[in-house]
């Protein structure tokens, strides 16, 4: 991994957390194998081979989103996948902008918004982060990778962030990108190394407070589930 991230969790989590992924990955592979459709909170959302599947604590964002936006916002969903939170947003915004690195994700985002009648709000393209992103924005939705391992593929990028190499360069182009009042949605567990994102929001001057929070029990602990809404200090 590169050498300007070091981990804030003890080597046992950081290895239980290795073995959680390789489980996750496997299960993820062999349940993405197939296009799978999903009734989630009131879309429909088709998810074909090589995106990431709908997961089961993905409400917690999802909520959270229906929730925060507002009529007439310019929403930015960073890192789309299928599109699900794009969705959501153009129920009341006047202008969602989806983007993702994967090519795959960004023809299946285009495809689940014109099937949920919201193709004339969201706009998809394929970007890297901000590379492909222009204008500010009312509301930053943000659903970064868990993991700082490296990505075998495309499909494990999703869920893998090398180095939190991704999670670094949208805190650090973020406040730039937001209206004089906008605000953040960004999720994040403790399945991953929470302390790092909450010192990377707090370097690029970002408050935070959470909106939404769920936990479940994995191999006998908890791991917990956060939405957190953020504004610039």
């Amino acid at each position: 991994m590169p050498d300007d991230y070091v981990p804030t969790l003890p080597p046992e989590r950081v290895e239980q957390i290795r073995r959680w992924h390789e489980n996750a990955y496997r299960a993820a592979r062999e349940e993405g194998a197939e296009e799978q459709t999903f009734a989630y909170l009131g879309r429909t959302i088709v998810v074909p081979p090589g995106v990431q599947p709908i997961a089961g604590m993905s409400h917690v964002l999802g909520e959270a989103v229906l929730a925060e936006v507002a009529e007439g916002d310019r929403v930015l969903d960073m890192g789309t996948g299928s599109g699900v939170n794009a969705v959501l947003a153009a129920s009341k915004a006047a202008e969602v902008l989806a983007v993702d690195v994967s090519p795959a994700a960004v023809e299946a985002a285009r495809r689940n918004a014109a099937r949920n009648g919201v193709a004339d709000r969201v706009e998809v393209r394929l970007s890297d982060v901000f590379s492909a992103v222009d204008g500010r924005f009312d509301l930053i939705v943000f659903d970064p990778p868990f993991r700082w391992f490296a990505p075998r593929d495309m499909f494990e990028r999703a869920s893998t962030d090398e180095g939190y190499r991704t999670m670094a360069a949208f805190f650090a182009g973020a406040r730039d990108r937001l209206t004089p009042h906008g605000r953040m949605l960004v999720s994040f567990g403790t399945s991953g190394d929470l302390g790092h994102l909450r010192r990377l929001a707090g370097e690029a001057g970002f408050a935070s407070e959470t909106v939404a929070t769920r936990s479940l029990v994995r191999d006998d602990d908890q791991v917990d589930y956060y939405t957190f809404r953020m504004t610039p200090k």
